[in-house]
């Protein structure tokens, strides 16, 4: 067995280890979430905690790790009448990212139910975590169903294993500890709620501290028992503090007035429902018994906010995690009583209106606001702004709004998701076939008329039906999958004006919350001037193209054709990578083509490349004013898409959108 790094060398991440550890002191808090870019010692941290938890007391021989003080009365392997004790390490198990659900919550053999009425039920690696630790390393990459069977056993205390009318439950109570890069995606907000603490970290920026962590990191490798073995008293030190503080925490006094500041707290922050609140309740009590206190104080408040508010105030995912601390400390002080009249007009304070910022007039308008301008190129480009050779200063984008779906029309077989059709393990039942490997969802009727005509010659006697390999039927189900959404967006002149483009990146915004909900990736291609250049490549991190989006600037020709030409690259890449998602192109633009020799004919040749591959399309016409070129329209025809204008992308204006995307595609597949 390998030598783990151990917790108390890890160098610079208190909250991090603070947050583990009051777990470990209070496993009811909930777990703890870990965000952070790469490198940052999460992986570690984590598995090094295992090291530093007591041993548990389990039934000997029992494979879900019962209590001998209060046996699992429902445990599969029980009944424990007269229970034999043995004295184990806690473990920590790991979930991997491809994990298939059987794997976490046990496998039922189907066949031997159906035949021989016996439970015979393997144990998932819920199981395994019972009164241990349950790591999921990229949390946020775990298929939907998965992460919500690992949460709804996390919060009852008890997995549940239904087959066909065959259940088996057994305990599952585990400390949950989640590792995620949020570059990679973001967790929905309903299951950020499910996880008690988070915590930000990121690689310390003063070089003395990077030194140390080299410096340790190089020992450790050279040699691991050694290197142990120097920390052997801290980890000693930490291992007995824990028992301390667990023993010490049913006697920890939670007073009314700390209870008070908890609950004006989460008021102020507006944290919706109330699990915010107990877990704040608890976390302050573990703090206050990890320092050895029988009462509850503020500053044990102020340290439980800040663990377990952030990652509950996010309400989309563009929102960033985080608490006002002046605030924090504001709030507190109110609601302890100590400052009855606060200057509303201070620090954190309500009243007063906002200065307008450098870019705003008096009235809150924009003062960089171009007028608008039909045409680009040499004769009508609107006017540089100060500082940039035909560049416009970024603009801000319009509120966002929800749309309706687009989808890929036909039915594939890509990620789980909820944009397009797709055949999933999970969904509605649409059929019956043949099962590939190990039978994982029973199609009985299928597997009865299967059987059926064989009783007589399989010498059926009794009132049980006589069972064959070859009889069992799996069911075909579908669902929904989710899509590469590639953005290919107008950055040129044409589009400039501000008003124009704010709104043009208010609907991309609209449709990036929309993807981020349906679990799509998402790419980001823009294109003026004289190139087009990938903005950012496919990803799950909808908040990434949020920032790029935020910050793209805009000015120049439209090379309408390099853009679509780029975006061909990236989906002939992405096929490559991962071939079972289908992927929906939106292209932003008015439609128009500037810039070297035959720039409209061009453009038609590029578009006419993703109509014979049948890459569904959509082309969002941003052209505004009296008169309309309906460039837009002609370029979704090129493309063998459809097009709609920024109004009727809303999703009170667009019912029929997806009905034409769909029939456009089968007039052109005809």
């Amino acid at each position: 067995m390998s030598t783990r790094f151990p917790f108390t060398a890890v160098v610079g991440q208190q909250d991090l280890q603070l947050a583990l550890l009051l777990n470990a002191v209070a496993p009811n808090i909930g777990g703890v979430l870990v965000r952070g870019e790469k490198g940052t010692a999460k992986s570690t941290a984590v598995r090094a905690l295992a090291a530093l938890l007591p041993e548990v007391e389990v039934v000997a021989g029992c494979r879900f790790s019962c209590d001998p003080a209060s046996p699992d009365p429902t445990c599969p392997d029980g009944p424990h009448t007269v229970a034999a004790a043995e004295a184990r390490d806690a473990r920590m198990v790991e979930l991997p990212v491809g994990a298939s659900e059987d794997r976490l919550v046990g496998a039922l053999d189907i066949e031997r139910a159906l035949a021989e009425g016996v439970k015979a039920f393997e144990p998932g690696l819920l199981a395994a975590a019972n009164r241990g630790i349950l790591y999921v390393d990229e949390v946020n990459l775990l298929h939907d169903h998965l992460v919500d069977v690992l949460l709804d056993a996390a919060a009852m205390g008890a997995s549940y294993v239904e087959r066909e009318g065959v259940s088996v439950r057994h305990a599952a109570r585990f400390l949950l500890v989640g590792t995620m890069n949020p570059e990679e995606g973001e967790l929905r907000p309903q299951l950020l709620d499910r996880f008690g603490l988070t915590v930000e970290v990121a690689a310390s920026r003063e070089p003395d501290q990077r030194v140390e962590v080299v410096r340790r990191r190089l020992a450790y490798d050279d040699d691991p028992a050694a290197f142990a073995a120097r920390w052997a008293d801290e980890e000693r030190a930490v291992r007995q503090r824990i028992v301390a503080a667990r023993e010490l925490l049913p006697k920890v006094r939670l007073g009314d007035g700390a209870l008070k500041q908890i609950a004006a707290t989460c008021a102020a922050f507006e944290v919706d429902g109330m699990r915010a609140d107990i877990v704040m309740a608890r976390t302050a009590t573990a703090l206050a018994a990890w320092d050895g206190r029988s009462d509850v104080l503020a500053e044990d408040v102020r340290q439980a906010a800040l663990l377990a508010l952030p990652h509950r105030r996010r309400r989309n995912p563009f929102d960033a995690p985080g608490l006002d601390e002046d605030k924090l400390d504001q709030t507190l002080e109110e609601s302890a009583g100590d400052d009855d009249d606060p200057d509303p007009d201070g620090p954190g304070g309500g009243g007063g209106e906002p200065s307008p910022s450098p870019e705003e007039g008096p009235q809150g308008g924009d003062a960089g606001a171009q007028p608008e301008d039909g045409e680009d190129g040499e004769d009508g480009e609107p006017q540089p702004a100060a500082g940039g050779a035909g560049e416009q200063a970024p603009a801000r984008a319009a509120e966002p709004f929800r749309t309706k779906a687009l989808t890929v029309p036909g039915v594939g077989a890509g990620a789980a998701g909820r944009r397009s059709r797709a055949r999933t393990e999970r969904g509605r039942t649409t059929g019956a076939l043949r099962p590939r490997g190990a039978l994982t969802k029973l199609h009985l009727a299928a597997t009865v008329r299967a059987a059926a005509p064989h009783q007589r010659a399989r010498g059926r006697s009794g009132p049980g039906l006589v069972l064959r390999r070859d009889d069992l039927r799996q069911a075909a189900r579908e669902g929904r999958e989710g899509n590469l959404v590639l953005f290919v967006v107008d950055a040129s002149g044409s589009m400039a004006a501000r008003q124009r483009m704010s709104a043009v990146k208010g609907a991309v915004l609209s449709l990036l919350l929309d993807a981020y909900q349906r679990r799509d990736k998402v790419g980001l291609v823009t294109f003026r001037g004289t190139a087009a250049e990938v903005a950012l490549p496919p990803t799950s991190s909808v908040d990434a193209a949020a920032a790029r989006l935020e910050s793209l600037p805009t000015g120049g020709r439209t090379p309408l054709a390099a853009g679509l030409l780029k975006a061909h690259d990236v989906l002939r890449v992405e096929r490559l990578r991962d071939p079972s998602r289908r992927a929906l192109l939106v292209v932003v633009t008015d439609g128009r083509a500037t810039g070297g020799p035959e720039p409209v004919a061009l453009a038609g040749r590029a578009a006419r490349l993703f109509g014979a591959e049948s890459v569904a399309s959509v082309v969002v016409d941003c052209e505004s004013g009296p008169v309309r070129l309906g460039l837009a329209g002609r370029l979704a025809e090129e493309l063998g898409g459809t097009a709609v204008t920024l109004d009727e992308l809303r999703a009170d204006a667009i019912a029929g959108l997806v009905r034409d995307v769909r029939g456009t595609t089968s007039r052109r597949a005809a």
